[in-house]
């Protein structure tokens, strides 16, 4: 039953499934997941890695799984890597899911040498060469970062035996970027040292991957070098629609004070490039501000959504929406709950909020599991299989809530999974009266999707990556048999 006229957090909110009281126990080794709806299908341990972002790609013949790390840990700063029998900064994990019952770990490729948000590699994104405008047919080329000081270009053509092709270099941070395969056209989220931000945009074109052009500097006025006054709020990623939807949705704030931003491509990539406050406003159409409370860590368009209620209407029949995550950062509910928000920006000077979710505290006693409990992120392909269909989010302990969208004014929870833990699986810790207390919990970190019908989830707290398909109504949400 769907009820209106409830706030949008509590409407969203009434549609959740529960735990029962038994799963609400903190978790323990040995112990089942918690499931409904959804089933394991397979898992790697990713060298008890601490993942951040999986990337799946069809390869040939083969489904290769391409997943970034952060940093290593003050217990574990550099893991073993079995492969080569040396201690390795966390990198990149290269993975064949052809059978995603038996997931087999090809590669690991060293990242950047420090701990947690400061080393690692976390962002990897993949475009076949022939797919490029000046790839090289035979190539599949890997973006990734390279902690916070470089993007990296790697052929992963054999993804047992990459090869590094481009470095692009001399930076203050990185994070989650954004690559157009038909183009080339690259929005990479840096740090460029002049800029007065931690993350802005660098708007490259890719398209023959071993000779970047720069096109321009991207942020928001205040960001760029010279200027004064207080600094706007730092950029997390965008999300580009192509050459063809020509709009590009910045997501600004991670978890609090943040905003979407859309903007139109064609200006951004060919309108003035000096970084000066009007230049920098010229792409902009508009902004649609979060509450101080909130942040924009995803921004993910699902546009021309036909909405069956709407469907007598003479007009807004369709709708365009964007689906925000807020990330949850501190650990044991010491924030603001971090949500998922769905705005309806068919009239883009206009953006509006229209609803939101969130998993009840109470069905799982989240906030006394350990760890963060919250929102983070969402799977992003737009392969027809889940697109405007379903969305998968990652929430920390709460583990992957699977969603149906189809009605994007009340969204609705059909299913989720919480991994178990393992003996690999890092604690959580916060102050209490000058000493750490810390717990042992899930931490489902990031999710994705691919055009199989499978989930795939990786832990931020060294659990691995779990391979999961749906089960029961949640499988008939996407019309899968």
């Amino acid at each position: 039953m769907k009820r209106r006229g409830l706030p949008i957090a509590l409407a969203a909110m009434t549609f959740v499934v529960g735990l029962t009281g038994a799963q609400a126990q903190q978790q323990v080794i040995g112990a089942p997941p918690e499931a409904s709806n959804m089933r394991l299908v397979g898992s790697n341990d990713l060298q008890a890695r601490s993942a951040y972002q999986p990337t799946i790609h069809h390869q040939g013949d083969r489904w290769i799984a391409y997943i970034g790390h952060h940093g290593g840990t003050d217990d574990v700063p550099a893991p073993l890597n079995p492969q080569t029998g040396k201690a390795e900064p966390n990198g990149t994990s290269i993975v064949d899911v052809t059978d995603p019952k038996q997931p087999k770990y090809l590669r690991h490729i060293p990242g950047q040498e420090g701990k947690y948000e400061a080393g690692g590699a976390q962002m990897v994104r993949i475009c076949d060469g022939k797919a490029l405008p000046k790839g090289d047919p035979s190539a599949v080329y890997m973006l990734r970062t390279f902690g916070g000081e470089a993007h990296e270009i790697w052929n992963v053509a054999d993804p047992a035996n990459p090869v590094l092709i481009t470095r692009l270099d001399g930076l203050k941070d990185t994070h989650k970027s954004w690559w157009e395969c038909d183009t080339g056209i690259a929005f990479l989220v840096s740090g460029a040292p002049d800029w007065r931000t931690r993350r802005m945009t660098q708007v490259y074109d890719l398209g023959d991957p071993a000779h970047p052009v720069k096109i321009r500097d991207f942020g928001l006025p205040g960001q760029e070098p010279g200027s004064t006054g207080a600094v706007p709020t730092e950029l997390h990623g965008p999300i580009s629609t192509g050459r063809e939807g020509n709009r590009v949705y910045f997501g600004y704030g991670t978890n609090k004070g943040g905003f979407l931003q859309i903007v139109d491509r064609e200006k951004l990539i060919n309108g003035p490039k000096e970084p000066t406050a009007e230049n920098l406003r010229l792409p902009e159409i508009s902004r649609m501000p979060m509450s101080a409370f909130n942040g924009a860590h995803t921004t993910f368009p699902m546009l021309g959504m036909p909405i069956v209620e709407f469907a007598k209407d003479k007009d807004g029949k369709s709708r365009d929406i964007v689906m925000i995550v807020d990330e949850a950062i501190l650990n044991e509910c010491s924030e603001p709950r971090q949500m998922v928000w769905f705005a309806d920006v068919t009239v883009e000077n206009r953006p509006m909020m229209i609803s939101s979710f969130t998993v009840p505290e109470a069905s799982g006693s989240f906030c006394e599991r350990g760890g963060r409990f919250g929102s983070h992120s969402s799977n992003e392909s737009m392969a027809p299989v889940f697109y405007k269909k379903m969305a998968f989010i990652a929430f920390f302990n709460a583990g992957v809530r699977a969603l149906d969208i189809r009605d994007p004014y009340h969204p609705t929870e059909v299913g989720y999974f919480i991994p178990s833990i393992t003996a690999a699986t890092d604690k959580r810790c916060v102050p209490v009266e000058g000493k750490d207390r810390c717990k042992v919990a899930i931490q489902t970190n990031n999710v994705e999707t691919d055009e199989r019908g499978y989930i795939y989830i990786v832990d931020r707290a060294n659990t691995g990556l779990h391979i999961l398909e749906l089960t029961g109504p949640a499988r008939a949400v996407a019309g899968l048999p």
